[in-house]
This record gives structure tokens, sequence and C-alpha cells, in this order.
């Protein structure tokens, strides 16, 4: 993987939707007026960055990346910050995100080492054919 602004795109949406869903947990049903803004903005942010990440990532990665780290965050958040439960199978499920993710990230990888091969091999044929004429 090349690390380029794409990903840093994905990042910062990331980051925004975890902030963004943990002020929509404070402003209390938009009773509290600072926390609904915040909200507002970081999903603004969110999703233009996301957006933006997707001109050149795959969306089935991205989008994975996306939810799957954004749900462990916010899932750690709300243990941590608003003292929800925490349980064995929670657990277990959060790393099965993170798995999850791993995968995708593995299988797409592979993906792009085949583009790779086939546009090469493509480029090949068509300087092939053009010796030929």
């Amino acid at each position: 993987m090349i690390w380029n602004m794409n990903w840093t795109f994905l990042l910062l949406a990331i980051l925004f939707e975890t902030v963004g869903t943990t002020a929509m947990k404070m402003s209390s049903g938009f009773t509290r007026l600072g926390p609904a803004i915040v909200m507002g903005i970081c999903y603004i942010l969110c999703f233009t960055l996301l957006t933006l990440a997707l001109k050149q990532l795959d969306v089935s990665l991205a989008y994975a990346i996306w939810s799957g780290v954004g749900t462990a965050l916010i899932t750690i958040i709300g243990i941590w910050w608003f003292n929800e439960s925490v349980s064995t199978l929670k657990v277990i499920s959060i790393v099965l995100i993170i798995l999850g993710v791993i995968g995708l990230h593995i299988s797409s990888t592979g993906d792009e080492d085949q583009s790779k091969v086939s546009q090469a091999q493509n480029s090949s044929t068509a300087i092939n054919s053009d010796t030929k004429e």
C-alpha cells in the first residue's frame, strides 16, 4: 500500500465521523445546541473527506475501513467516556470487525496486483500487435 492523500482523507473522515458521533450522544437528542452544531459540522467534513477519498480508493475497501474503524472507536469511546457496558461478546465482535477490515484490505491489495499484471499484459499485447503491422 502506498500512502497518499486519499488515505489521509479517509483517516480524517474517520476522525470527524468519530467526533461527530460522540457529539451526537452529547447533544442529548438535539437538546444541547453546542454538541449538535459540532455534530453537524463534523458530519459535513466527514462525508466531504470520504467523498474525496473515494476518487481513487475502492468503495468496498474505503467504506469497510471507514465504518469498521469508526465502529471500533465509537465502541471504545462509549465504554471509556460514557461508561457503557463491556462484555466478552462485545470485545470479540470488535475484534471480528477489525479482522474483517484487514481481510478486505489484503484482498484488495491482491486485486491491485492482479490489475497491474493485466495492464502489463494488455500493454505487451498492444506493443506486439503494433510491431507486427
